[in-house]
């Protein structure tokens, strides 16, 4: 009945367009009558149903473990009463049968809708159709102003340019935007038909172009932002450079602004934060193609600041959206509910309002946490509500943020606290009223700090009223302390940073795209690879995206000493597409460089400027053109030490010349990183860019790679350029510019390598083979 309810109201909206546009002006939310999820506002009688009819006995317990009463079960249901502000569980006697309620303030104020809170819903992949309702409505009432959905192009365009009947896709847009959330919509999946491999870009960005004139069309008044495709830049989501990203969404942006003027378009959201990446897309002048820049963390709370400035130049001054982040807990014991320890579920509370407090203080204009629904990747849960939709702790003090963060803006951070304290401040809205509101833990176990001036109220992680307290004493769970509005002039705060000046620029509708075969692209550079040994012909693509025909010229700047052609002037037809022949030669480059920079710009009068920037690395990378410096000893084969995986046997030792390494492993996981320790006075000049070494690859087939390792068990780990050939000696390099912190690592306060840090390198392989040899001589310190 609700399907048919539903394809009637689309049918209604696609018949009339106005209607479309008009979207339920924000109300206060109230909890639906049947009370999905077992969530009750404070006040209102807490009754749920029965989990099973096999136990006559129960036991109420709170968030803190403290058993409240043993209710007793009438009609199938129990009443626990009027509680106020929480979690609670309620558990069987003598049984593991249990489940779980919420009871969350009521909102005082419609959230604003400028409010940052946001939540990953994922609602079209996780909810069916009948609970799309009161998933929506879990969300209103937590307080949340943003909700992110999925998206699956095939099933909204499943044959090119045929749109299909109302489906799950368009009943969550409706779901949520009838509740009043502003839904953000994601997609990373190609259709068979515009490209077989579904993880990739369509090569025809036509396809890109109309299908997202076509969505932006079809939920005109319900998707309010779109960010084109998920985490471009991983490998598992295409991964694709900073070049190929700016033309797509170059492409995506026109189709969307096509389709609806007024909407949102995001960047493709970033899920790793490689410098290369980002510099290239913004070499690309994506700024005009993209009204919100989105990237993605996982990481400990202190290494927001690092990673935000990372991205924050690149924005160009637009507003920073966080759409996805968390810092997630592990589940334990029985596979199939996948739940998270007690202990573990009160962390994942604890670290709702930090995830928030420490992104808004960063600048985010829009937060949005990673995620509602019961989700797990391995081990990893990362979700607040259990498949039932009934509540983890941590949805409570979801609503807590949604609700006392309310249009949260960035005062600063404090100082002139312990060094163990955490504390950000923030102008918001704390139940609809003007008022500044501090978040503020403690990395240790209890530390006291006096009460702020100003101070009307103090809450919980989960939003529980804590009794007014003559000083703050800190633990790990973060409070809300509730200022009067202008308390924070008397603190002392280090400002937050700001977003660079608004870049004005003016989208073209000319857009220049390269593709290039996946295996000689090098992610880590963001680089294509060409031969430096012969002239290379390089596809270039022009589209003209108006709807009127164009006309320009195309002008190429190469490197000194490169040879590239030239283009005769161009005429363009509406939606059209063009291919050229880019052609490189690099043989007569002046000195070595890693990655160049080919820049092709049009000029295309009244329609605009089109840009394309490649970087462009030649291999074989003539590295031995680069100066070095000897590792003193690393060519003593005594002096380097075993390290394989469980269960493998390495062997060391000397031939031709060379330190030789050779291991059999019989792990599924394979691979062998020997190690060399610096000794006293060996120290990696502080102004080397990288590891460089001849490598000879004797038997079987590795990936190379080399890890750098910091006192204190920092370790930074980077790919090694010009892949081996069995038998054949070439010169590689692991630089220092490309290194990533590992995931064994422990944090690095610095958040970056320091080459006169490092204690120890490992030189190895991840091998697809059981048996590996390889030698290396020429080790040295490569110098700019």
């Amino acid at each position: 009945m609700k399907s048919l309810l539903l394809f009637s109201v689309w049918l209604l909206m696609t018949a009339n367009p106005s209607l479309a546009a008009d979207t339920p002006a924000r109300t206060l939310p109230k909890p639906l009558p049947s009370h999905p999820g077992n969530i009750f506002l404070a006040g209102e009688e807490v009754v749920l149903p029965i989990p099973t009819n096999e136990v006559s006995s129960w036991r109420l317990l709170d968030y803190d473990g403290q058993e409240l009463g043993k209710p007793v079960a009438r009609d199938g249901r129990l009443n626990l009463g009027r509680l106020a502000v929480g979690f609670y569980s309620v558990r069987a006697e003598g049984s593991t049968q249990w489940t779980s309620c919420a009871v969350v303030a009521p909102l005082q104020a419609p959230t604003p809708t400028n409010s940052p809170v946001g939540i990953d819903v994922a609602m079209s992949w996780f909810f069916p159709t009948n609970q799309m309702e009161a998933v929506a409505n879990l969300c209103a009432l937590a307080g949340m102003n943003r909700v992110r959905d999925r998206l699956n192009w095939q099933q909204m365009e499943p044959q090119r340019g045929k749109s299909p009947p109302p489906n799950q896709y368009d009943f969550a847009a409706q779901a949520q935007a009838h509740t009043g959330l502003q839904v953000l919509q994601v997609n990373h999946i190609s259709p068979p038909w515009a490209n077989p491999v579904s993880t990739r870009f369509p090569p025809d960005l036509r396809d890109a172009y109309d299908f997202y004139r076509a969505m932006a069309g079809r939920w005109r008044g319900e998707v309010t932002a779109f960010e084109p495709w998920n985490e471009a830049d991983a490998s598992n989501f295409g991964g694709y450079t900073g070049a190929e990203m700016a033309a797509f969404q170059k492409a995506a942006y026109l189709g969307l602004k096509a389709g609806n003027p007024g909407v949102t378009v995001a960047v493709h959201p970033f899920g790793l934060h490689n410098r290369m990446q980002i510099n290239d897309l913004d070499a690309n002048e994506a700024w005009p193609y993209f009204d919100t820049f989105d990237f993605h963390h996982y990481v400990p709370f202190d290494e927001y600041p690092a990673i935000y400035s990372r991205f924050r130049v690149a924005t160009e001054g637009r507003p920073l959206w966080i759409t996805e982040c968390a810092w997630p807990v592990k589940w334990t014991g029985d596979e199939q509910l996948k739940e998270p320890a007690d202990a573990d579920l009160r962390l994942q509370a604890e670290r709702v309002a930090k995830t928030f407090a420490c992104s808004l203080a960063e600048g985010s204009a829009a937060t949005f946490y990673f995620m509602l629904p019961h989700y797990t990747e391995g081990q990893t849960q990362f979700g607040l509500l259990r498949p039932d939709l009934t509540p983890r702790p941590a949805y409570v003090a979801l609503a807590a943020v949604g609700r006392l963060l309310a249009e949260a803006k960035p005062l600063g951070r404090l100082t002139a606290v312990p060094e163990t304290i955490r504390g950000f401040v923030f102008s918001a809205k704390p139940d609809g009223q003007d008022r500044e509101v501090l978040v503020v833990w403690s990395t240790t176990n209890e530390t006291r700090i006096a009460v702020p001036a100003g101070c009307e109220n103090v809450w919980d992680h989960l939003g529980r009223l804590k009794p007014k307290p003559e000083q703050l004493i800190l633990s790990s769970a973060p409070v809300f302390v509730v200022l009067a509005k202008g308390s924070a002039r008397r603190l002392a705060l280090q400002s937050p940073p700001l977003l660079p000046e608004f870049r004005p620029g003016k989208p073209s509708p000319v857009v220049l795209q390269t593709t290039w075969p996946e295996n000689q692209v090098s992610l880590a550079y963001s680089a294509y690879q060409l031969s430096s040994q012969k002239t290379e012909s390089v596809p270039l693509f022009i589209y003209n995206f108006s709807d009127q025909p164009v006309s320009g010229t195309l002008k190429v700047k190469a490197p000194e000493g490169w040879q590239a052609s030239s283009f005769q002037p161009l005429q363009l037809e509406p939606q059209s597409r063009h291919e050229l022949k880019l052609q490189l030669d690099c043989r007569a480059a002046s000195g070595a460089q890693l990655v160049s920079t080919v820049r092709v710009s049009g000029d295309f009068g009244a329609a605009g400027n089109a840009l394309l920037s490649l970087r462009v690395m030649p291999v074989p990378v003539p590295l031995m053109k680069l100066p070095g410096e000897p590792v003193q000893d690393a060519e003593v084969a005594r002096l380097w030490q075993t390290n394989i995986t469980g269960g493998g046997v390495m062997k060391i030792g000397e031939q031709d010349g060379s330190v030789a390494f050779e291991a059999e492993m019989k792990n599924s996981d394979k691979w062998m990183y020997p190690i060399f320790v610096l000794g006293p006075r060996q120290h990696c000049p502080s102004n080397a860019i990288g590891l460089g070494l001849t490598l000879t690859l004797l038997e079987g087939h590795a990936e190379f790679r080399g890890m750098f390792d910091e006192p204190n068990g920092i370790s930074y780990l980077a790919d090694s350029l010009n892949v081996p050939q069995p038998g054949e000696p070439v010169e590689t390099a692991v630089m220092f510019e490309t290194a990533t912190i590992g995931a064994w690592s422990q944090p690095d306060p610095n958040h970056q390598l320091e080459p006169r840090r490092i204690v120890s390198i490992k030189f190895g392989c991840n091998a697809q083979t059981e048996r590996v040899k390889f030698m290396i001589k020429n080790v040295r310190w490569m110098m700019p």
